[in-house]
């Protein structure tokens, strides 16, 4: 799966969110989220083999981390999007600082 595919899933933007406050077990993902465990699990693993999260064993224990390396493939994707958003919000704010009322 790509990483486009992978974050078109809300709950799987949820738990890159939390990833990036660094690394984090399934259970800890779980508590801070409205998703039962398997659910969770089956998100990493969505996540996992697009290449956005890593795991490390602890012990008994999965860590999960953020990989931000295909994320800057998306960045770079929308970048041309964002300028064309820039324009117009700059438009827009002259207009408004031209229009207080």
């Amino acid at each position: 799966m790509s990483a486009y595919a992978a974050l078109a899933e809300p709950h799987r933007r949820d738990i890159l969110d939390l990833l990036r406050g660094g690394e984090r077990s399934v259970g800890e993902l779980v508590a801070r989220l409205d998703i039962s465990q398997p659910g969770v699990s089956k998100h990493l693993r969505v996540l996992r083999d697009a290449g956005l999260v890593t795991v490390r064993p602890e012990g008994r224990v999965r860590r999960y981390a953020l990989s931000p390396a295909p994320l800057a493939e998306v960045d770079a994707w929308l970048e041309p999007y964002r300028a064309a958003w820039s324009a117009r919000l700059d438009v827009l704010q002259r207009h408004l600082e031209e229009h207080p009322e």
